[in-house]
């Protein structure tokens, strides 16, 4: 199977803390919510991870399978768990409790990684958390991304950064050092200011276009998200709802973002419809269950009052940004290595076919020497994962 999207990372079942007190389980994981939400955006998705051969692994195989998700590069260990975590919520939001240490999908290395499926993808989706859980783990996910990019795939990064699993310093140089090979750079406004040390969105989306991403989609929490490409950039507005918990938001935009883009939505308009995604997922409890199919999501905005799409381009280059780096601009890119096989869509007709989008481009974002950077983390020690 050729997927459009293939997941790597670590699920985790849930347990979520209810109105009453007691603990709904479920299941969570952020590149395993990805899927799900991809997926049920209509978007072919497959998942890459070791699992515990225990009932909570069971029900994760049995969770993905209903979901329509690949499992075929899936595999349940004797000799290792599944993470667990616990969520609580207050009035500062919800909290996070894990118990992930030595689970099985820590244990995976670069030796696990499934290459035929990897060099077939057409997106490749991983995240801060797959890299800090372990540091087979982050060698793991630096080796998956250059199978993918020899390949002529794509790469997306959420930054998802959890300093309880290792310091910011390391955390830093591993995050932006993958986020150097990505073309789909996702960070959240609170973890890209932390990693940047900068404040204002516009300027650290020219962070992570500088490091070559050619689509940065910023989430701004309720004020929406910035998406920013080398020649153009918008605020897409936010949606109000009631929102309950939103656990998994971030995931889920995530996921919708990316099924847009295969589906051929220019970014601007896959971050309308992934932040429409994302709302209705926090008015419900739990990680997966209140996601939306893509009908809801449709629903949802064609009942939605016109909002303003606010352009900062004028506004932005007013104040001088740094000119984006010879990769990130939008012709000159360096091409992938001589040995790519570059993959295209099955087409299905023979003549009078227009170009893909320019983000569709199997040759776009690539920078033939950033890999050079992710060399030279590998094998660095991360904290014990808690």
């Amino acid at each position: 199977m050729t997927h459009d999207i293939l997941c790597l990372g670590e699920p985790m079942l849930e347990f979520n803390q209810q109105p009453d007190g007691r603990y709904l389980p479920g299941h969570g994981g952020d590149t395993s919510n990805c899927a799900i939400a991809a997926a049920r955006q209509g978007a072919r998705v497959g998942y890459v991870t070791h699992l515990g051969a225990d009932a909570f692994g069971d029900s994760f195989m049995t969770l993905w399978r209903d979901e329509g998700i690949d499992t075929s590069c899936v595999r349940q260990v004797p000799d290792a768990h599944t993470g667990i975590y616990f969520v609580t919520h207050g009035d500062g939001g919800h909290q996070f409790s894990y118990f992930r240490a030595g689970s099985a999908s820590s244990r995976m290395g670069p030796q696990d990684l499934p290459r035929n499926a990897l060099e077939q993808t057409r997106i490749l989706h991983v995240s801060g958390i797959s890299q800090a859980i372990s540091e087979s783990a982050a060698d793991a996910v630096f080796e998956a991304i250059d199978l993918v990019r020899v390949a002529g795939g794509r790469v997306s990064y959420d930054t998802n950064l959890r300093l309880k699993l290792w310091p910011l310093a390391r955390a830093r140089a591993v995050i932006h050092a993958a986020m150097a090979q990505c073309d789909i750079a996702l960070p959240g406004l609170e973890d890209a200011q932390q990693l940047t040390g900068l404040t204002d969105p516009d300027a650290i989306a020219d962070v992570y276009l500088k490091l070559g991403a050619g689509i940065v989609a910023l989430t701004l929490g309720a004020e929406g998200t910035l998406v920013a490409t080398p020649d153009d950039r918008r605020r897409i507005g936010g949606r109000q709802v009631t929102a309950v918990d939103a656990t998994a938001a971030g995931d889920t935009f995530d996921g919708a973002f990316l099924a847009r883009l295969v589906a051929g939505d220019d970014p601007f308009v896959a971050a309308r419809y992934a932040n429409a995604a994302a709302a209705l997922s926090t008015q419900g409890y739990g990680a997966v269950a209140p996601m939306p199919p893509r009908a809801a999501v449709e629903d949802s905005l064609s009942n939605e009052h016109p909002r303003n799409t606010q352009s900062s381009s004028a506004a932005h280059a007013a104040s001088g940004p740094a000119s984006p780096p010879p990769c990130c601009a939008t012709a000159g890119r360096s091409p992938p290595p001589a040995s790519a096989k570059t993959k295209s869509p099955p087409s299905t007709a023979p003549t009078h076919r227009s170009p893909p989008p320019f983000w569709m481009s199997p040759t776009w974002g690539r920078s033939a020497t950033s890999s050079v950077a992710s060399t030279a983390c590998r094998g660095w020690s991360t904290a014990p994962a808690s």
